[in-house]
């Protein structure tokens, strides 16, 4: 199972995924931080192409993980629309939580998802109920495994 927590910088996606990844542990589930992924690439473009590098580099360690049968924990900003649907999540969570990041040039490329969102949280950072997240997710894998 793939999970896709985006959402502007300091919105509470890594918050949110160090909660889930308590709850899994690391027997279950793997954890894809966008900003880990890319410090062990050295690489911090932000241009367009650099963009759907990270985009494809998240998508490839996430299928890799769920083909083990892992769940992957995917927190990163993930901005348009398309990105998301590339990802192709088994399951998603827009941290919804600021109405800016602290760079500019995301605040100005984040769509706000038209679609491909399973959770939405409003809470601010500190107050995110991860067990409400958590206990949807759980309903959502033992539906998967019944299928």
């Amino acid at each position: 199972m793939k999970i896709l927590i985006f959402g502007l910088p300091g919105s509470g996606k890594t918050y949110l995924a160090k909660k889930l990844m308590d709850h899994f542990g690391v027997e279950r589930a793997e954890w894809l931080n966008a900003d880990k992924i890319r410090e062990e690439c050295d690489d911090w473009d932000f241009s367009q192409k650099g963009r759907e590098r990270q985009l494809q580099r998240m998508r490839i360690l996430a299928e890799r993980a769920s083909s083990h049968g892992r769940i992957a924990v995917c927190d990163f900003i993930c901005p348009l629309n398309e990105y998301r649907e590339l990802f192709d999540a088994d399951y998603t969570v827009w941290i919804n939580t600021i109405d800016e990041g602290r760079f500019e040039d995301t605040n100005q490329l984040f769509e706000k998802p038209t679609h491909f969102v399973d959770y939405v949280v409003t809470e601010k950072r500190n107050d995110i109920d991860a067990e409400a997240v958590i206990a949807q997710l759980e309903k959502e894998i033992a539906k998967a495994g019944r299928e």
